[in-house]
């Protein structure tokens, strides 16, 4: 179902730069904000806690050593 809001035109210039490409609607724009703003859960907190660990303990690879190993 789609429904038609009023925004101020300030708004809507602040929606427009926020597009990550010129095709993305206002309602993708709204969503990925909506997104970012929800908590995150337990399994994706749980696994950011392990990456930092992981470097932490110096178990990672810079990006040159991942190029390197990558033939790039």
């Amino acid at each position: 179902m789609t429904t038609t809001i009023q925004i101020d035109e300030n708004v809507r210039d602040v929606l427009a730069n926020l597009k990550i490409h010129t095709r993305e609607t206002y309602n993708d724009v709204l969503e990925r904000l909506i997104e970012d703003l929800q908590e995150l859960n337990e399994e994706t907190k749980k696994e950011i806690q392990m990456a930092i660990k992981d470097f932490e303990s110096g178990n990672y690879k810079t990006h040159a050593e991942a190029k390197k190993a990558l033939g790039l």
